[in-house]
């Protein structure tokens, strides 16, 4: 039943259908051969539709009713309204509206342009930003205006000159420094006494120590008196104090130091050689003197961790150390030589670091601060520049070379040693 009445209203509809756009046809060939397109076409083409819209609602069907003229009046009316409905190129609307109804207050858009920068997303127009893109284009406009059909203006592009399209661009990187290089001083130039910054900490520290020590040598026996009894410290010699009398006996003793090679011991002082210990032990010495009744105090060296950094402006080296007295510690400096030495009254022994900087170093402006864990030692570079380590490897000392020197010619006087009259 339905099937046949949609196929009686169809043909029923079908020959106003084919007059209605037959029609707009000759209406607009005959527009566009007397050049009179445009609004002549649009008012006769709405006329036609005029009319065939009324021929359609007036259609005397026995089966079309009042809901199905109803649903074809409202289909009718839709598709005239697509037809007149316009673009809107406002950013941030993009919604289609009627020319004839387009009121103030109808477009919700964006006036701004967007802005891309950081990884964030938005509008210059508005304060929101996000960082996803489909987030982005849903974002609301801020301002209401009426709908525009005209496509917003392309933003300007520079002009190209294909002239330089071979041109090769080199870039140069400009020196940190306009200054000539600096000239590297001596090494032995003068240093100077660095001024420590010395933490309440370790002051605090110090004068506990310093305490301490007061009570333990105020005990103890000056160093000048010898006891009855005490051996003589030369190598080899068996002497012992027995009075003021002891002091001007003749003292037998070895100056040299012990040798122990391929199983022979003897002293570098003198050519003896033997292979029992206990008789390298009985030798008598070979050079005659004076007693010594005390050992010569040498310090002890002592062991820290030195670690360094660097900034764009300063070399700062920090030496790790506890319980120095900040009193008799120094740091000197020049250009390119720091020399610094800690010294810990507990054990006695002394840390020291002698070195030539990798680069050049501005004295003045250069400062140190010692701290109950460790001494900082901020160095202010003369010229802007990275260095590539802290120091410059120096040669052997000169003592370091005459004892390595001694200690060669010294093996090439071993001869071979006919033991047999041992």
């Amino acid at each position: 039943m339905c099937g046949k009445f949609a196929l009686h209203t169809f043909i029923s509809i079908l020959p106003y259908h084919l007059s209605y756009w037959l029609g707009i046809w000759t209406l607009e060939v005959r527009a566009c051969a007397s050049n009179k397109a445009g609004k002549g076409v649009r008012v006769e083409r709405e006329r036609g539709r005029d009319l065939y819209l009324s021929r359609l609602l007036s259609c005397s069907s026995p089966k079309l009713d009042g809901t199905n003229k109803s649903n074809v009046k409202r289909d009718t009316a839709k598709m005239s309204q697509e037809i007149d409905l316009l673009h809107c190129y406002h950013r941030g609307c993009g919604k289609k509206f009627d020319p004839r109804d387009n009121k103030d207050d109808a477009c919700l858009h964006h006036p701004g342009h967007p802005v891309f920068h950081d990884a964030y997303k938005g509008w210059s127009c508005c304060s929101k930003k996000c960082t996803d893109f489909t987030e982005f284009l849903n974002i609301k406009g801020c301002t209401r205006s009426k709908h525009s059909n005209d496509k917003p203006p392309e933003p300007e592009k520079p002009p190209v000159d294909k002239s330089k399209a071979g041109e090769v661009i080199q870039v140069v990187t400009k020196p940190l420094s306009n200054r000539a290089a600096l000239a590297r001083p001596s090494f032995d130039a003068p240093q100077l006494m660095l001024s420590p910054t010395i933490s309440p900490a370790l002051l605090e520290i110090e004068l506990s120590y310093l305490k301490g020590l007061t009570a333990l040598e105020a005990d103890k026996p000056t160093d000048n008196t010898v006891q009855i009894g005490q051996t003589c410290k030369n190598n080899s010699c068996k002497g012992t104090y027995e009075g003021i009398a002891s002091d001007k006996e003749v003292c037998n003793y070895h100056p040299g130091v012990p040798i122990f090679h391929e199983g022979l011991k003897y002293w570098s002082c003198c050519q003896k050689k033997t292979t029992e210990f206990s008789t390298f032990l009985e030798q008598p010495g070979c050079t005659q003197g004076r007693h010594v009744w005390f050992s010569k105090n040498v310090g002890k060296k002592a062991q820290c961790r030195m670690d360094w950094h660097q900034t764009g402006s300063h070399v700062v080296v920090s030496i790790f150390a506890k319980k120095y007295l900040a009193s008799q510690s120094f740091i000197k400096l020049n250009p390119i030589h720091l020399t610094v030495e800690l010294f810990f009254v507990e054990e006695n022994s002394r840390y020291n670091l002698d070195i030539e900087l990798r680069g050049i170093v501005n004295v003045e402006q250069s400062s140190v601060h010692m701290l109950p864990t460790k001494v900082e030692i901020k160095l202010k570079k003369a010229d802007i520049g990275s260095w590539s380590k802290l120091d410059v490897p120096r040669d052997a000392e000169p003592k370091d070379l005459e004892s390595n020197e001694n200690s060669a010619n010294l093996n090439s006087q071993i001869e071979a040693v006919d033991l047999s009259d041992l």
